[in-house]
């Protein structure tokens, strides 16, 4: 099953009328998902991650490389993998991959004025650092808007797709998981956020199921998808404009 096939039989409303909830609580993923995965940012992290291997486990590249790959499929993340097999200091893992130059990343007017104008409250939710996110937002632009940042820290460094990290998010926030929608550039982080009632939204990069064997299950667990975050969110607040005029001109 392809994406675009899966997704012609979801569509899940985000806040709309006849029964359904308005929007309580937002759910932004970071990377990739707040600034374009054009910007190759995370290009850098891969390789700051694989440079700390090789210099705290004394493997040349391609060992590195294959460790990386390897832990991030069994434990989710390279650094739990780090943690969990080789003692890694997960402070000292973060400071070093999170090192990166941000020129690459613009400032985004559009997003900012989507996300400014958004109802309800608006949380960051990532495998990254408060520190990372931190100097995201600020070079982005939006650092201004958000209620609260979920990092790997408060996770206890268990990462997403974990569903107990999701319901200790939303213990955290006071978050009702079916007024909430997630927004996440992984399908697999979307599957719990579903499981748990909240509308999903994936930024989406190409064919993002080609490879995966579960494509089906994850692809049901998709509700909209969108190449452009800040024009989904834009026309998101112009349907809830046009909504709330014609409840208005019904009730007069």
């Amino acid at each position: 099953m392809t994406f675009s096939r899966a997704l012609a039989s979801a569509g899940a409303p985000i806040g709309a009328s006849g029964g359904q909830k308005p929007v309580g609580t937002w759910i932004f993923d970071l990377d990739n998902t707040l600034y374009p995965g054009s910007c190759r940012l995370f290009d850098q992290v891969q390789v700051k991650i694989r440079q700390f291997i090789r210099g705290h486990l004394g493997l040349d590249e391609a060992g590195a490389l294959d460790l990386q790959k390897r832990y991030f499929r069994e434990h989710m993340t390279t650094l739990r993998g780090l943690m969990i097999n080789d003692g890694v200091d997960p402070h000292a893992f973060l400071g070093y991959v999170h090192d990166v130059d941000l020129s690459g990343v613009q400032a985004d007017p559009a997003l900012d004025r989507a996300i400014a104008a958004l109802p309800g409250r608006k949380v960051i939710f990532t495998n990254g650092s408060v520190p990372h996110a931190t100097r995201i937002l600020e070079k982005v632009g939006i650092g201004d808007h958000f209620d609260g940042i979920f990092d790997i820290v408060a996770s206890d460094f268990i990462p997403k797709p974990d569903m107990g990290v999701y319901r200790r998010l939303c213990g955290a926030y006071a978050i009702e998981p079916e007024t909430a929608v997630m927004i996440d550039d992984m399908p697999r982080n979307l599957v719990p956020a579903h499981t748990l009632g909240m509308t999903t939204v994936l930024i989406q990069d190409g064919d993002v199921f080609a490879t995966l064997d579960d494509a089906a299950a994850m692809a049901e667990s998709i509700h909209h998808s969108t190449g452009n975050l800040a024009e989904f969110l834009a026309a998101y607040l112009a349907t809830r404009q046009v909504a709330a005029r014609n409840t208005a001109t019904v009730e007069s």
